[in-house]
């Protein structure tokens, strides 16, 4: 008596073969008598039937990734019996089918092989999940999400919460083996595991944290859109989930569980159990993340605090008495600390040096740089009295600390209060203004480029004078680069005009100016640090 084979193939299609020589060999090889050359899940010659009397056995070649009878990985040779069904990757066989079937499981009324997916909405609205018999118990999808519940509601450290999330989802879905991977602005992050050397498909990846969708493969290795994966393949993975650890709005993450045994399909329940499960993890761990965040922020906070502190007692306290001149100065930064700096500097023969200078930039890096500018200049008017001279000095000092990407603008002048005459240099600073009692105005603007930029850089030296009742205005460009509602900048105009109506006292004009920038500016942020210093001439 003939007996038969049929072989459904690894493109689907279906075929009755006759055994009618004393063996048949099934491989990738051309040689072999069922040849399947594009199923690389196939080892070149993987299995081979073999005539034994009146029947017939299985023997599998060494192949790399079995050969399967009734779900069974087998080692030696196997007598086939009627309705015995042989696997070998995306080859199936049924051993003489006019005898009695062998009984499969059938999971969802759906074929071995078949990828289902789903997402967190479908897997909340789907109905009921069935209980699920594992390692001789049964078990309870709703007894694994309350378990789940009461093992995160503790107050424990993500660092925890990360392997005892994958436990659960391991015991929860049956799984051998896991992984729970985070992502982080396109950076994943391994965060637990139980097993090694996962390999999981970049496709998989993508669709789970990009397109939010729960995948599940039943049996990778006769998927037609996984078995020409070679990780899937070299690892043996025959059935496989993934879910994403997914909150309202973001995807943090996926849970990845697979199962290497045949015989073991993960179904559609388990899918939707996990896709819950991974949904309810991922709001505990986003919970987690965001009291770090918030822990992390206030510490933050506090040192800002702190900065800021320090920050303003490296600014004058008050203005020193210099008979013959009247002077204050005022700062705002747009943030908790800024890169603006104005200074006080007496001499030792009666004169007053005044700095005021802008780090490009803002916030943290440029308070930074602001300090150091700071050391320096103090350090340097010590010795130096040209204002050229103190210009070339800080361009060499600056350049060798500052960051490419940084530069400082300054402003130094020397003020001799029994003359009425100033020595300056302008460093690419916005150009002080001499508001004079005829109303006229000049602009200090001799000196040189900004700092920090040209190490070698030389810088030139104006001169000016102030009469009783002259104003000297220095700012930084966030007094006239702030702007109103309609983007309009305040403007050089607009503080001329506030300093000639205001030039009773340095005090008055340092108010007037800082309210004038606000009330243009109502409505709209701060958007760079605010320094003003006023001085004017009066009888000594």
């Amino acid at each position: 008596m003939t007996r038969e084979l049929v072989v459904t193939c690894p493109d689907g299609s279906s075929k009755t073969v006759a055994l009618e020589k004393e063996h048949l060999s099934v491989g990738r090889a051309p040689e072999n008598d069922l040849a399947f050359p594009d199923d690389i899940g196939l080892s070149r010659h993987h299995l081979r039937f073999e005539k034994y009397g009146d029947d017939w056995l299985v023997r599998d070649l060494l192949s790399k990734n079995g050969t399967f009878v009734n779900g069974v990985r087998i080692a030696e040779p196997v007598r086939l019996e009627a309705g015995d069904r042989i696997t070998a990757s995306r080859m199936q066989a049924v051993y003489d089918p006019g005898g009695p079937p062998h009984p499969l499981p059938i999971f969802d009324g759906a074929p071995a092989g078949v990828t289902f997916a789903t997402n967190l909405h479908q897997a909340l609205s789907g109905g009921a999940v069935v209980a699920r018999k594992a390692a001789g118990q049964w078990r309870s999808p709703i007894e694994a999400l309350v378990r789940a519940g009461r093992e995160l509601a503790g107050g424990r450290p993500l660092s925890e919460l990360f392997k005892i999330l994958l436990d659960l989802a391991i015991e929860a879905a049956g799984a051998q083996r896991g992984v729970l991977i985070t992502s982080e602005n396109g950076q994943d992050a391994v965060r637990a595991q139980r097993g090694s050397a996962f390999r999981i498909s970049r496709t998989v990846r993508d669709r789970v944290l990009e397109g939010r969708d729960s995948v599940l493969v039943k049996d990778a290795l006769s998927d037609a859109a996984f078995s020409g994966s070679k990780s899937i393949v070299l690892q043996g993975v025959r059935s496989f989930m993934a879910a994403p650890l997914q909150t309202d709005d973001r995807v943090i993450g996926l849970i990845y569980v697979d199962a290497p045994l045949p015989g073991h399909e993960f179904t559609s329940d388990d899918l939707n159990m996990l896709t819950v499960m991974a949904n309810v993890a991922a709001i505990r761990i986003e919970r987690e993340r965001l009291v770090e965040v918030e822990q992390l922020e206030r510490v933050h906070a506090r040192e800002l605090e702190q900065a800021a502190e320090i920050q303003a007692r490296l600014l004058p306290a008050s203005a020193p008495g210099i008979p013959g001149l009247d002077i204050a100065g005022f700062n705002a930064p747009c943030r908790t600390v800024g890169g603006d700096y104005y200074d006080f500097l007496p001499t030792e023969d009666g004169k007053l040096g005044i700095v005021v200078a802008d780090v490009a930039g803002k916030g943290l890096p440029a308070a930074l740089v602001m300090t150091n500018l700071q050391a320096m200049t103090q350090v340097i008017t010590e010795t130096s009295t040209s204002p050229a001279e103190v210009a070339a000095r800080l361009n060499r000092g600056i350049a060798r600390t500052c960051p490419s990407n940084r530069f400082v603008t300054l402003f130094y002048c020397v003020f001799d209060p029994a003359t009425g005459e100033l020595a300056y240099s302008n460093a690419g600073h916005n150009a002080p203004l001499i508001v004079r009692v005829s109303g006229e105005v000049e602009r200090l603007e001799a000196g040189g480029p900004v700092l920090g930029i040209l190490k070698g850089v030389k810088f030139s030296e104006g001169r000016a004078s102030l009469a009783p009742g002259d104003v000297l205005v220095m700012y930084s460009d966030g007094v006239t680069e702030a702007v109103d509602g309609a983007g309009e900048e305040f403007g050089e105009e607009r503080l001329i005009q506030v300093v000639r109506c205001n030039s009773s006292t340095a005090k008055a004009i340092v108010a007037a100016v800082d309210r004038a920038v606000r009330e243009f500016s109502a409505g709209q942020p701060q958007a760079d640090d605010i320094t003003v210093v006023a001085a004017v001439r009066t009888a000594r």
